[in-house]
């Protein structure tokens, strides 16, 4: 039987909110323990260039930034466990949370889990996951080299994602359901200039083509119902948003109907002591900044809340 430890503060996730959360609460003298997940570091570690985060006025590498607030943590004695989470019981304190290498107890907790990329549900796509199939441009990008791609989406992501493509392939599609792209102004205007670059509004992918590696896409136009099969695309990037990563608390915490851990205007969830931080809980804004952001309230909050216990 594992043995039991009993904590002051754990963190549950390893990305831009959980790792300020534990900044914030190591400088609080609070001891917080950050089991790192499936993921450490979260969705920040797939990002190629960050150019909005305040003090790196020429970019930085996404796991740049992350290794710094790992840095960081372990420099102020936070300690990072790498352990998933498998199981937690939130009915009554002290809380328990069971990983795959411990148990912990608690009276307080930070949910910093993030979120995951939302899938187009095609038939076989799982299957290609890999062998054409992907949902992190700057991780399998550099396989694709003068090769055609396509990205399915009309966010920020998909937009940052097309760009970052045609660094390496010959050519990129974007495949957007709508007639315009969501995105910010800049990215919108700098995919629009891109000569590798074409774009098929109000059009969905309706089938994958090859058998262990993808060969090519069917196209359809959502307006016209006009279906095009484009045989030289080698890779298929999907970026169409992300759902939570609440599959362990649905029982435990309030969720809202998207899935997203609701919390009050200080972090806290319907469970007293249990907190929340960042894409988890965050439907609107998804962005290292705020979940740092978040990360940091919830930590202050956390400590305030550790005070009235005292």
């Amino acid at each position: 039987m594992t043995e039991l430890q009993q904590e002051k503060l754990v963190i549950i996730g390893g990305g831009p909110a959980g790792l300020t959360a534990a900044i914030y609460g190591a400088r609080a003298g609070l001891a917080p323990i950050v089991l790192m997940g499936p993921e450490p570091g979260g969705q920040i570690t797939i990002s190629s260039e960050i150019e909005n985060f305040p003090g790196f006025p020429e970019g930085i590498n996404g796991f740049d930034l992350m290794q710094k607030m790992i840095e960081q943590v372990e420099k102020l004695n936070g300690r990072l466990v790498y352990e998933v989470v498998e199981q937690v019981r939130f009915a009554q304190k002290p809380y328990l949370i069971q990983t795959d290498g411990g148990q912990y107890q608690t009276e307080t907790v930070i949910v910093s889990t993030g979120a995951s990329p939302r899938k187009l549900g095609l038939l076989r796509e799982r299957d290609l996951i890999g062998s054409g199939i992907s949902y992190c441009a700057t991780c399998d990008g550099a396989f694709f080299k003068e090769q055609v791609v396509a990205v399915v989406g009309g966010g920020d992501v998909a937009l940052e994602e097309a760009y970052y493509l045609t660094k390496f392939c010959a050519k990129v599609y974007i495949i957007h359901r709508r007639d315009q792209f969501r995105g910010t102004q800049i990215l919108i205007e700098r995919v629009k200039n891109n000569p590798k670059i074409e774009i098929l509004w109000d059009s969905e992918v309706k089938e994958l083509l090859g058998e262990n590696k993808l060969s090519g896409i069917i196209v359809e136009n959502n307006r016209n119902g006009v279906q095009t099969e484009l045989k030289d695309v080698r890779g298929l990037f999907i970026a169409i948003g992300y759902l939570p990563n609440t599959d362990l608390f649905k029982n435990e915490l309030e969720l809202s109907k998207k899935g997203y851990i609701v919390t009050d205007r200080k972090y806290m969830t319907n469970k007293e002591g249990i907190f929340a931080a960042g894409d988890v809980q965050d439907p609107d804004y998804r962005q290292i900044i705020t979940s740092a952001g978040a990360g940091a309230a919830a930590a202050i909050e956390a400590g305030r809340y550790i005070d009235r216990l005292n």
